[in-house]
């Protein structure tokens, strides 16, 4: 029994041994070497960036009348397409195009270009044609404008009222008159022949002032218009007919 004490003794004392002798008095520092650090590569070059197209438009001139026509002007740079809207199309980088429009128009120019694109517009305002002035008539004197224009008025036998004919004279002479105001007038009465000198300087004042309220009424104002009755003694024909004696029956207008 006592044996194998011994003998675990001992080899619990070898191990004891072995333990202090690998450890020794001091701790045993292990070194480490680091990996070299990782050389960088050099970077690589930058494309430069691509420049963007430009464009201007412009329309001489920019006011129009209808039917006249003006120049579209542009230019571009660093463009590989150029287009111009309301029915130009694709045009060339730069240059001028004559166009008509019908009516006011914004063009728009688009510059298509690998580093971008660039707009550009011009307005076309078309105004309506001016309205055509005929030119002034020469100027005449008064005299020379009444006398042109205007006529007297006829009566039928024995009679002052105003028949179709020559209503359609008195409102001929009252519109120029009307342009005139300047003009103030006589109408004289005359009469033919027949009658007696007394009767036919009534009838014939009756028909100066029949004239005029025609006149009047038709819108000339009445302190123009004088009247004075000459009866049957001016006579415009001597002959002793029909035809001759309706010459003499009127309201004649004169200038005064």
């Amino acid at each position: 029994m006592r044996r194998p004490i011994y003998l675990m003794t001992a080899i619990a004392a070898v191990s004891l041994a072995l333990l202090v002798s690998g450890t020794g008095c001091g701790e045993k520092k292990s070194t480490v070497t680091a990996p070299a650090a990782a050389k960088e590569e050099p970077a690589a070059p930058s494309s430069p960036a691509l420049p963007a197209a430009t464009i201007s438009l412009s329309a001489s001139p920019s006011v129009i009348e209808k039917g006249q026509s003006t120049v579209l002007t542009w230019e571009s740079s660093n463009a590989r397409e150029v287009t111009i809207d309301n029915g130009v199309g694709t045009v060339e980088p730069s240059g001028t195009r004559t166009i008509s429009p019908p009516a006011s128009t914004t063009y728009k120019a688009v510059a298509v270009g690998a580093g971008g694109n660039a707009v550009a517009e011009a307005r076309v305002t078309v105004t309506a044609p001016a309205a055509v002035t005929p030119p002034p008539l020469p100027a005449i004197s008064d005299s020379e404008f009444f006398s042109a224009n205007i006529k007297d008025a006829f009566f039928d036998y024995d009679s002052y009222d105003i028949r179709e004919d020559a209503r359609a004279g008195l409102l001929a002479d009252v519109e120029i008159l009307k342009q005139r105001p300047s003009i103030r007038i006589t109408i004289e009465g005359h009469c033919d022949e027949r009658g007696s000198e007394r009767y036919n300087l009534a009838l014939g004042d009756r028909r100066a002032n029949s004239a005029k309220e025609f006149m009047v009424s038709n819108g000339i104002d009445p302190s123009r218009i004088d009247t004075v009755s000459y009866g049957e003694e001016r006579p415009f024909c001597d002959e002793h007919n029909e035809e001759c004696w309706q010459l003499n029956r009127r309201a004649r207008i004169v200038m005064r």
